[in-house]
């Protein structure tokens, strides 16, 4: 049967394995589509939209690219605070606002020698002797453009500040060696912007080395779905030298590309809403915050609110020290006022006075501890219970196994359990023990632990009991299947159905204290006191829910038959006709 003119939405990735199933077809004519052209893929290796919508269309699909909103999380209310706040701006006033970057990467592949590159050959209006103080971000400027670099190397930091639902960057630069290649933290860290949503561009560093290999790295961020455009992939790949500054302008080049994809957009004269970048407690000025703007202006002598403090802004300074009395979007500034030191990753907005910030906070604070007090982990026992206010469709895992050869077949065989309505999304999946940097990873984004014959360290067990994530560590394999597919069911829910089980006709109506009680003959079936009612008059359904007595010659009784005569008093309904009729039902589970 012929797919032409069918229409399919892919998200922004998947695996070969998810676009098979999504057109209807197997994973080999994918990966045989794939290497038509020119992609080498394995059935679990994650490709872009792009990629995908080539297979798709060759295949004769129609392929609809999904809303920004839905690709950032499944919709508005599931987007960073201030984003939901841009989402919800005219789109007349919006314009467009410098990216904002951020770097990860491996230890020693030279993320701090990249931004100390950066700040000292390339900073907006002035040299680096301008530079007064460290403040945690700076902008620097590229023909004509402003680019907000946050001065926060290191996937924790980043990952610290989604779990606080911040995620303050727009694009990542992923620093990779080029004399060492893909190591654990490189693939730790693609995993960490991936499951934040962000664009990544690779900074191919240390070119100037003798033994640097760039197709190798390039070869080995294929393989982890980074495909280099020059391979008709969508990742920007720029060979740089951060120690020699070589490069940068071509670096500066490539974010400004990737930011001109992109919906980087803000109000200025809208709410004002940002990010805590970091803040400290200085013996002479008092509380010291380093805020980054990201809708709105602000501005001297504002109240703002940030997580569980506030204070008037006494004094603002841009990343070189200067004075400033406003700052626009993704502007990072230095502001003393603020009563306490709140935390990385805090919003921020503005208030109309202390009063009401007073107020707010007070009642954050009743918040937290309520919260503190019913905090529930997430568990594969209790997801269901816990995202039954959502619409929920995906089991999130963190997968950590001993040695290489397993890692395949076990996220294979978990992957394996996703059904039509369900996806098993392993975020990230990784040889050795279980760390902190895991729980981290799950505590940003709602995701379950599971380790194969690995054990968890002491730290990543004190902060998953802090922060509430479960860990499941596992030495058969099969045990794990099964308890991941119960999880499944549970997530899934069990189908009701509604069951008619007696109708009762009122025929008299006895006043009572504070309301009436229907006197009634029951037509069919039976009533029963723990069963659900509906109160109809004519074609009308006056009243759904419960009855809250159900009495024969004054006693309480739990069910009356046909041809018997009771009095029925349904809970919260005061006015009762004679001829209404009751409809009792039952709601059961739906069997398969």
């Amino acid at each position: 049967m012929s797919n032409q003119g069918k229409q399919i939405e892919l998200p922004a990735s998947l695996t070969v394995r998810e676009l098979a199933q999504r057109l209807n077809t197997s994973p080999i004519a994918v990966i045989k589509e794939l290497m038509a052209n020119g992609v080498m893929a394995n059935i679990n290796q994650q490709i872009d939209f792009d990629t995908a919508e080539i297979v798709a269309a060759e295949m004769g699909y129609e392929v609809v690219r999904p809303h920004a909103e839905e690709k950032a999380g499944g919709g508005l209310k599931d987007l960073p605070r201030w984003r939901q706040v841009i989402a919800k701006e005219k789109p007349d006033n919006l314009i467009s606002r410098p990216p904002v970057v951020t770097i990860l990467g491996h230890v020693d592949h030279g993320k701090t020698t990249l931004l100390d590159a950066i700040r000292h050959t390339n900073v907006a209006g002035g040299e680096a002797g301008g530079i007064t103080q460290h403040i945690g971000a700076y902008q620097v400027e590229h023909q004509g453009r402003l680019i907000t670099f946050l001065d926060t190397p290191g996937h924790a930091a980043f990952t610290a500040m989604r779990a606080r639902g911040a995620q303050g960057a727009d694009i990542v630069i992923l620093v990779v060696a080029a004399d060492d290649g893909v190591m654990p933290q490189t693939r730790e860290a693609i995993d960490h912007a991936k499951a934040a949503q962000v664009p990544i561009i690779v900074a191919l560093n240390k070119m100037d080395k003798p033994n640097a290999n760039p197709e190798r790295v390039k070869q080995q961020l294929a393989d982890t779905g980074l495909v280099p455009d020059e391979w008709d992939g969508d990742t920007m790949v720029v060979p740089i030298s951060a120690k020699q500054r070589q490069g940068l302008d071509d670096l500066m080049e490539a974010i400004l590309l990737v930011a001109d994809t992109l919906d980087i957009l803000a109000n200025p004269d809208g709410t004002v809403v940002g990010t805590v970048i970091e803040a400290r407690r200085d013996k002479g000025r008092g509380v010291v915050a380093t805020l980054l703007v990201q809708n709105g202006t602000l501005r001297m002598g504002q109240t703002i609110l940030a997580g569980n403090t506030y204070g008037k802004l006494r004094a603002m300074f841009d990343f070189r020290g200067k004075k400033v009395r406003k700052a626009g979007p993704s502007t990072p500034v230095s502001v003393m006022g603020l009563r306490d030191v709140p935390q990385a990753g805090d919003l921020f907005e503005v208030v109309e006075n202390e009063r009401k910030a007073r107020e707010i906070v007070a009642q954050r604070a009743e918040q937290v501890a309520q919260s503190a007090q019913r905090k529930q982990t997430i568990s594969l026992e209790q997801l269901f219970e816990q995202m039954q206010s959502g619409d929920v469709n995906e089991l999130r895992l963190i997968v950590k196994v001993d040695v290489q050869g397993s890692l395949e077949p076990v996220v294979s065989s978990l992957e394996d359990l996703s059904t039509d309505e369900l996806k098993i999304n392993v975020l990230h999946a990784s040889t050795g023990n279980i760390s902190e940097n895991d729980v981290m990873l799950a505590t940003a984004s709602n995701a379950v632990v599971i380790g194969f014959n690995v054990q968890a360290d002491a730290p990543a067990r004190k902060l998953a009991e802090t922060e509430g994530v479960s860990i499941r560590t596992y030495t058969i394999i099969y045990h794990m299947l099964e308890d991941v597919e119960k999880a499944l069911r549970g997530l899934l829910g069990p189908e009701y159905e509604e069951e008619v089980i007696g109708h009762a006709e009122v025929r008299a109506v006895f006043p009572v204290r504070g309301g009436q009680v229907a006197g009634c003959r029951v037509l069919d079936g039976v009533i029963r006191r723990n069963a659900k009612a509906r109160l109809k008059r004519g074609t009308k359904t006056v009243y759904d829910g419960e009855i809250a007595s159900l009495k024969h010659h004054q006693e309480d009784v739990r069910e009356m038959r046909q041809g018997f005569e009771c009095g029925i008093n349904l809970k919260n309904v005061n006015e009762y006709q004679i001829g209404d009729i009751i409809e009792c039902y039952v709601v059961k589970e739906k069997e398969d």
